[in-house]
């Protein structure tokens, strides 16, 4: 079943409009000719379409990011990678299935690929812990990174989550350690790493496989410190001021391309990765082998300290000096 947002709306009604239009013209192909009816319709489908997703608001692409159909980590592993080998479990307390990775390959090149994972359905989401990791889940990718620095692979990760897991358990286990660790060894593992957020790209959850040399970030994605109904109940104590928190946050793609916060903005299908997999895993694929070339072009010494210095300088910024008051005539 075809899931639509609400922005969505008009183009929902011109397909209507279009399939009723065509059923007629399969039931009454003798007697009624709609082709120009069918034509016009059509083309005002695809204007429509295209001036909607052209004009998105920032709380419209955080709905985007999160539709139940978008594609996930595992539908990439079987799209964009080959031979894909899962690995299970953190050797230290258990296998969170919110964090998949393992041994697979990209245009025949063997990576290690990490990352979150949601469910589609209620049974699937409570399997997955609705993309929200536990310690176990960092500590499990800790894993897998050590093993592709010990192997000398490239480091893919893919984020989508609202963040890591907040329950009393995960506290127990130490979550901010476990990703804290992370954060430092990811800074110092020599192999290339490329980051890419799908969806969402939510707080410490996603910054615990997310320091790269590159970070990537599809069009319709956003990554945050917050999400934007925190932020406004934080700020507005009103939860449905979501949608100005998410303009004031500047989380979209593009702000964060402009803030020097990603590398590079994957673009995606008219409508969102979730209406065309195949280009869409396709697209990511060129993304990824361009920026993983570049990044294999530097000696591992190099890689390190750019690596470094590209973290350092996240959050810099000038202020314009202060205009000297004007002296009264």
């Amino acid at each position: 079943m075809r899931h639509y947002l609400d922005f969505e709306k008009p183009i929902v009604e011109l397909q209507r409009k279009l399939d009723e239009l065509s059923q007629h013209s399969q039931v009454h192909s003798m007697a009624l000719n709609l082709d120009e009816e069918i034509a016009s319709i059509e083309q005002k489908l695809a204007e429509t379409r295209r001036e909607i997703f052209a004009n998105l608001t920032p709380w419209q692409r955080v709905q985007l990011a999160r539709h139940p159909k978008r594609p996930y980590t595992l539908d990439y592993l079987q799209t964009a990678f080959t031979d894909f080998h899962e690995i299970h479990g953190d050797r230290l307390y258990a296998d969170d299935r919110a964090m998949v990775g393992g041994f697979a390959r990209l245009e025949g090149e063997p990576v290690m690929v990490i990352g979150t994972q949601k469910g589609r359905d209620t049974k699937e989401n409570i399997l997955r812990n609705f993309g929200s990791a536990h310690p176990e889940g960092y500590r499990k990718a800790l894993r897998l990174m050590r093993l592709a620095d010990k192997f000398h692979l490239p480091l893919i990760t893919l984020i989508d989550t609202a963040g890591a897991y907040p329950g009393v358990g995960a506290e127990e286990r130490h979550i901010a350690e476990a990703i804290a660790v992370n954060l430092r060894e990811m800074m110092l593992f020599s192999v290339p790493i490329i980051a890419v957020v799908l969806g969402e790209g939510g707080s410490g959850g996603a910054l615990g496989i997310g320091v790269a040399d590159r970070v990537l970030i599809l069009e319709n994605a956003y990554y945050s410190v917050i999400s934007p109904e925190g932020c406004a109940a934080i700020l507005w104590k009103d939860r449905s001021a979501a949608p100005q928190a998410a303009a004031a946050l500047r989380i979209t793609a593009k702000d964060l391309a402009e803030l020097k916060l990603v590398d590079d903005v994957v673009s995606e299908p008219l409508g969102g990765a979730h209406n065309d997999l195949p280009t869409m895993a396709e697209t990511l694929k060129v993304y990824l082998l361009r920026h993983l070339q570049e990044v294999q072009a530097f000696s591992p010494t190099d890689r390190l300290h750019r690596r470094y210095e590209r973290f350092r300088h996240i959050g810099h910024f000038t202020e314009k000096p202060a205009s000297p008051p004007v002296e009264p005539a």
